[in-house]
C-alpha cells in the first residue's frame, strides 16, 4: 500500500470546507488560513474559545509542552527577546498563542502556573485542546511532534507569525537569539494591519 502526505494547503482547504459558514460574517477567509480549522481551545485561566476568534490582527504563534526542560523554555525566551525587539507600539499590540501538544498534563492549572513562571503578560495565551485538535493545529501549522516513552516528547521548535486573515506570513526555527529577519516581517505585518 502506498501512502502520500497531506500538504498543508490540501489539509486547510478540506477542514475550511467543513467549517467556514460561522466565519462568513467576518468576510471570507483565504484557502491557507488556519483559521479554517474548526478548533476549539481552553486557555490557562480556563476560558474556551474558538482558534478563528483570534482573527483581526497579527499574532505570534508556536505550541509547546510545560514540563519541557530544554526547547519549550527556549521558545518562551526567544519570543520574549523578539517582542523587546519591536517598537514598544508595536510589541504591546503584538499578541501570543502557544498551545500544548501534552492535553493529558497540561491542564488549565499547569497552564497557568507555566504562563507566571515565564512571565506572560496579557497579551499571551497559553492554550489546550484535546489530542485530535492539537494534532490538526501542528499539521496546519507543520510543526511534528512524537510522544517518547519516557513522557518527553520530540518536536520541531518553530515560532511563526499569523497576519490577520490567519495566514502564515514569516516563521523563524532559530532559538535563544532575535532573529532580525523576523522581527523585520513582524513590523511589516503591523503596518499591514493599521
Amino acid at each position: 500500500m502506498t501512502t502520500h502526505p497531506i500538504d498543508r494547503r490540501t489539509l486547510l482547504c478540506a477542514l475550511g470546507a467543513i467549517t467556514i459558514a460561522p466565519l462568513a460574517r467576518a468576510g471570507a477567509l483565504p484557502g491557507d488560513s488556519i483559521y479554517q480549522l474548526d478548533a476549539r481551545l481552553v486557555d490557562q485561566h480556563g476560558q474556551g474559545f474558538e482558534l478563528a476568534s483570534r482573527r483581526g490582527q497579527p499574532m505570534l504563534v508556536s505550541m509547546f509542552y510545560s514540563s519541557c526542560q530544554m526547547v519549550c523554555p527556549m521558545i518562551f525566551e526567544t519570543i520574549h527577546a523578539t517582542l523587546k525587539a519591536l517598537p514598544a507600539e508595536e510589541a504591546a499590540a503584538m499578541r501570543v498563542l502557544m498551545v500544548s501538544f501534552d492535553p493529558a498534563r497540561d491542564t488549565v492549572d499547569v497552564l497557568a502556573r507555566t504562563a507566571a513562571a515565564h512571565t506572560c503578560d496579557s497579551r499571551w495565551t497559553l492554550a489546550r485542546a484535546d489530542e485530535a485538535t492539537a494534532r490538526a493545529i501542528a499539521a496546519v501549522l507543520g510543526i511534528q511532534y512524537r510522544r517518547l516513552q519516557s513522557g518527553e516528547y520530540n518536536h520541531s521548535a518553530v515560532i511563526e507569525l499569523v497576519d490577520r486573515d490567519g495566514r502564515i506570513a514569516a516563521k523563524t526555527a532559530s532559538l535563544g537569539k532575535v532573529d532580525a529577519s523576523f522581527v523585520k516581517a513582524l513590523h511589516r505585518s503591523r503596518e499591514g494591519a493599521e
